[in-house]
């Protein structure tokens, strides 16, 4: 269980809150992507769409509005963090790819049901992933999935997904798939698959009244 957490928690996004209000991508070369992908845009929709699953299953399991709050207070990188996700998500899919190797559903079927067990239930399970990595409900099989392509590809080179030889082929995908952040959202460091935090001053992430990050 240590070793799915450490991976999850590698993979994911490790903190979870409200959804941004985002305006269009600042990217002449890809107007309203926030990524492209080996040729295939993740929009800023795809991208708010996603935080705004995160924010929904946050707000049903803290139902108390000032713990709600705490919760959007710590979260003003929540979007850069999840677009990072969604890249290396993509990265980890190509590297599994390039090594042979796939995930059946009856793996996840039976990676889910052993986590439940360890879990104390199917909502033991939801209620961790959300708290501890910041996966929506309806994103965990996809993201047990990852889970195993990352077990697969680390077993099949020989190491473990904290080890170079790990992200070395992460980071081949990484060249491969020519990844384009539009700047806004800062650039991606191909050696160490990776976003990187532009410097741009003049954009700040602010919190509106009803708690919602947008940026200024």
């Amino acid at each position: 269980m240590h070793r799915r957490r450490r991976t999850a928690l590698v993979l994911t996004a490790a903190i979870a809150a409200a959804a941004p209000l985002l305006t269009a991508c600042g990217n002449d070369a890809h107007p309203g992507a926030a990524a492209v992908v080996g040729g295939q845009r993740i929009t800023v929709g795809q991208l708010e769409n996603r935080v705004e699953e995160v924010r929904q299953a946050q707000r049903a399991a803290v139902p108390d509005e000032a713990q709600y709050q705490q919760v959007v207070s710590s979260t003003s990188g929540l979007t850069r963090d999840t677009l990072h996700n969604m890249v290396l998500d993509r990265l980890l899919h190509r590297a599994a790819q390039d090594h042979g190797i796939s995930v059946t559903r009856k793996e996840i079927q039976q990676m889910r049901a052993d986590l439940e067990r360890q879990a104390g239930g199917s909502k033991g399970l939801e209620t961790a992933w959300l708290q501890k990595y910041g996966i929506a409900p309806a994103r965990l099989d996809d993201n047990l999935r990852l889970q195993l392509e990352a077990q697969k590809l680390a077993a099949k080179l020989g190491t473990d997904t904290s080890r170079p030889a790990f992200w070395k082929a992460l980071s081949k995908a990484s060249e491969a798939l020519h990844v384009d952040l539009n700047p806004r959202y800062g650039s991606w460091d191909v050696q160490k698959s990776s976003r990187v935090d532009a410097e741009t001053p003049w954009l700040r992430e602010t919190t509106t009244a009803g708690g919602l990050p947008v940026t200024a």
